[in-house]
Formats: C-alpha cells, structure tokens, sequence
C-alpha cells in the first residue's frame, strides 16, 4: 500500500540525513533550495569561490575559503531532492484517501492531512539547518520532525487497516487494561523519543566534536570517560555534553525496563494480546542494542578517525526505537478508540 511506500520513502530520507552528517557535509550546499545557485550537484572549486565573492553572507561556520568535494555536495543534494520528490506520493495519498472518504472516515482523512503539513514543516526545519549553519538545536529539531513525519504515516497506515476489517489482537482488549497501561506506553514513547532527541543534539553540538569528549578506548573513553565513571565536568563542555547524554540513556534505559515487566504482568493479569508487552520488549531491546553501538563508537575509534558507519547505525537504530515506542502510543490510541465506536460494551471488558 501507498503509506507502506511511504514508511520506506521516508526511513531512506533519514538514512540520507544521517549520511550526510557521518561525511560532515551538513554546509555543502550554503543556500536553499539551491545548492551555491544551482540546481545541480557537480560544483567546481572556482564556482564555489565565484559563489562566495557574490554572496558573502552566505558564509558557513568553515568559512568561505573551504572547498566541499562533489561527494559531499552530492550527499546534502540528493537529499533535498529526495524530500521533494516525496511530496509528490504524499499528495496522492491524501486525495486517496479523500476520494475514499465515505470508507475510510474523516479521522484517516485528518491523518492524511496532517501528513503533508509534517511534510511542509520538515522541508522548513531543513531550511532552518542551512540558514543557521547546522547548530544543534536545529539538527535536533529537523530529525525530530522527520521521525513524527514516518510515525504518523505509520498510524494512518494501522487506521486505514482497522476500516477495512483487520482483526489484529490488540484491537480487542478490555478497558481496565487499557486504562492501566496508559502512562507506561505513553511515557516509554515520550522517553525514547527524547533520548533520540539528546542524541542528535551531542552529535551536532561543536560540529560534531564533543564526540571525542571523553576520549577513546575500553575502557578510558566507553563506559568511563577520562578514565572515570564521574569525570571531572568543571570547564569541560564537551564533557558535560557526552555525560548528559549517557545519564540520559541509563535513566531511559531503567524506565524501559521497569514497564517492560510491568507490562508482561499486566498482559497476564488481563489476560490480553501478549504484542502489548512485546512492543515494549522491541524498544527496550532497541535500547539495549543501541547502547552498544554507541559504545563501540568510542571504544574502536582512533585518535580522530571515528568508525563513522557506527554513528549511521546509531541514528537508525535510535529512530527505530522511537517509532517503536510511538507505535506503542499508537495501538493503545487505535484500541481506545476501537472501544469508544464499540459503546463499550461488557464483552471487551471481560476479556
């Protein structure tokens, strides 16, 4: 189906992205929609220079006398052609599901709708990355959007199946359990989420370096920093970032787990659907992998030469996490619903 493509569409976009910041190539095309004035990827070091003398103002934080090499521009370019070319099966779906409105609802037509303006604000966060040079906050917030982009995708995808008559497990459950669990999924979705969120933050933070914060190796640099589990923090930025972000991942990581086996009592005490307990079985596992990865990041790098495909792997699996946790969200929103349509009547809750 069109919103499956779309799922997929959207994951190679991020992919994309995260290429984009392992090959530093972030300022590579200076302006936006055009890449240093032109639509094309292939520019010379004296078209460049030509760029600069004309639009000065326009100077990234490497200055104007840098020169980005085609494979770099290359990367930011067909990832804004890629954000645009997905407009146009987004637009579809929509009027899709708008002509099939009298089956599918108004609420998948909302969904529909609320995808294309994600759409529109993510192409926005995209130009406010260039604009302000790649700045943390800005990276944050442009994969952030993306995520919420897929996920919602996701969810229109899981109601348009409901209309036509999938008769998933979760969909029937009782209301008490429904009631019981609501704080544990969507307080794991909200946790994860934030955790991919701080991630992006420390890779974009000081271009990128505060990732050499805590030096390298097993086990100077991963689990330690400096050598230590409680690294001196007192003018040490970069320090202070990297220590965040780990606290970050042990507070989630303890949250996870905790309503991961609250969730399996609670499957067996209400005697429901056991792919309740097994979405958050999937995010901690996520987690879990995730630490890993990251860990292996800092432990098998050298002195400035990071295994870069491990930071790829990092964001992939870091979003993967937080959709799952959306997901989460979104089967106890569908369930609710599912209820509310069905008057609530005695038989869900007995089940």
């Amino acid at each position: 189906m069109l919103p499956l493509a779309l799922v997929a569409m959207a994951g190679i976009i991020i992919i994309a992205g995260g290429t984009i910041r392992i090959l530093d190539a972030g300022e590579s095309c200076p302006d936006w929609p055009k890449c240093f004035g032109k639509y094309t990827f292939v520019i010379s070091e004296e078209e460049q220079e030509a760029f600069w003398e004309e639009f000065p103002e326009h100077e990234d934080s490497r200055g104007i006398e840098h020169r980005y090499t085609v494979l770099e521009i290359f990367s930011e370019w067909i990832h804004r052609l890629l954000a645009a070319i997905i407009a146009i099966p987004v637009l579809i779906n929509f009027l899709m599901v708008y002509k099939m409105r009298e089956k599918y609802g108004q609420k998948v037509v909302n969904t529909s709708i609320a995808v294309g303006i994600l759409l529109i604000l993510q192409a926005a966060a995209g130009a406010v990355t260039v604009v302000y040079d790649n700045v943390d906050w800005s990276v944050a917030l442009h994969l952030s959007m993306a995520t919420i982009f897929t996920a919602t995708i996701v969810y229109q995808y899981l109601q348009m199946k409901v209309v036509e008559g999938s008769n998933w497990s979760f969909i029937k459950t009782s209301k008490s359990f429904l009631q019981s669990s609501k704080k544990r999924f969507y307080g794991s979705g909200a946790a994860v989420f934030i955790l991919m969120i701080l991630g992006a933050w420390v890779s974009s933070t000081a271009g990128g370096n505060y990732n050499q914060a805590c030096s390298i190796g097993f086990p100077d640099g991963w689990p330690a920093c400096r050598g230590s589990l409680l690294p001196n923090l007192k003018g040490e930025p970069g320090v202070i970032v990297q220590m965040v972000h780990r606290f970050g991942a042990v507070i989630v990581g303890a949250l996870l787990v905790i309503n991961a086996n609250k969730m399996r009592l609670k499957v067996s005490e209400f005697a429901v659907a056991k792919v309740w307990a097994n979405v958050l079985d999937f995010v901690t596992g996520f987690w879990i992998l995730n630490v890993a990865v990251g860990g292996s990041y800092i432990i098998f790098a050298n002195d400035g030469d990071f295994p870069e495909w491990l930071s790829l792997l990092h964001l992939v699996i870091g979003v993967s996490a937080a959709i799952t946790g959306l997901l989460g969200i979104m089967f106890h929103k569908i369930a609710s619903d599912a209820l509310t349509v069905a008057g609530d009547s005695g038989v869900e809750e007995d089940e």
